[in-house]
């Protein structure tokens, strides 16, 4: 990797009831990145994500209304395949008839239904720290996660029951997520480094929308896509970090579903691999692309 400057280029994507925020750097392969949430955006993958800029074209951009995507929030149209359609959109403005993706957490879910609604246009698929495929994984990582909280349950049952935090204070929300996500993380430093600045109104929005989207997917009781993940012929790589609070089986059921995938497991790494652990990510994406 060198130390190049490399030009940002910002657009807005049309899509419907709105526009999403686009923002593309470097060059080489396009791979577009999906960040995770659904109540994050895409700032919570820089600078860290940034380093892939030396050797491939990123294409990040802000999921429906999060970020600086604009529009109005229709909770009726709040639904997985709004963000199929809006992750094609992004495609047809990049101009690319074949993408790579790369989803991190809630962005691999997105990604996987993705190629699951439009294998022909998913040239290869990177789920990175990705969210489960099933309920089953999703009930099994929220084991992992409360006994990672254990030790700091106090201070996040005191945050979550405030007033403050409940009217949407950001750095309250920031709080909390940094002591949460700070478990993941092998070195607790680290957990500093993600970015996470929001508005009161980003917040609330951002709640909404989770709260819209957990009514099904993997948040209700029997949901699968792992049998319909078979079907794929898309080359995927599969990056677990070995911390992360989705277990180690949540990424192999994926890896095993989907012919031919291969799972990378990242030591000292957790949920946040491209920051604890930027140059085991890049080894694995270089290979894979390759």
């Amino acid at each position: 990797m060198t130390n190049t400057v490399h030009r940002i280029r910002e657009t807005y994507v049309p899509v419907s009831n709105g526009e999403l925020y686009c923002r593309e750097i470097g060059d080489g392969a396009p791979i577009v990145v999906i960040h995770g949430g659904p109540d994050f955006d895409h700032t919570c993958l820089l600078p860290d994500m940034d380093r892939l800029a030396d050797g491939y074209h990123l294409v990040y951009y802000d999921q429906h209304l999060r970020g600086r995507s604009r529009g109005t929030l229709r909770l009726d149209d709040i639904a997985i395949e709004r963000y199929v359609d809006d992750l094609d959109r992004v495609r047809r403005h990049v101009g690319a008839e074949t993408i790579a993706l790369l989803g991190h957490s809630w962005g691999g879910f997105v990604a996987m239904h993705y190629a699951l609604a439009h294998p022909a246009n998913v040239s290869r698929m990177i789920l990175l720290n990705t969210a489960s495929a099933s309920n089953a994984d999703l009930e099994a990582m929220k084991v992992v996660r409360a006994r990672k909280q254990a030790p700091h349950r106090l201070r996040l049952d005191q945050i979550a029951s405030s007033v403050d935090f409940e009217q949407g204070d950001p750095l309250l929300v920031a709080e909390y997520y940094r002591i949460d996500f700070g478990t993941t993380f092998k070195r607790a430093a680290d957990a500093r480094r993600l970015n996470l600045s929001w508005t009161r109104e980003d917040v609330l929005r951002g709640r909404a929308i989770e709260d819209r989207l957990a009514q099904g997917l993997f948040w209700q009781k029997g949901y699968t896509i792992l049998p319909a993940l078979a079907a794929l012929r898309v080359p995927t790589l599969v990056i677990h970090g070995e911390a992360d609070f989705f277990p180690l089986a949540s990424s192999a059921h994926i890896a095993e579903a989907i012919p031919g995938a291969r799972l990378v497991t990242i030591p000292d790494s957790g949920h946040f691999s491209y920051i604890d652990a930027p140059a085991d990510v890049r080894q694995a994406i270089d290979a894979f692309m390759r």
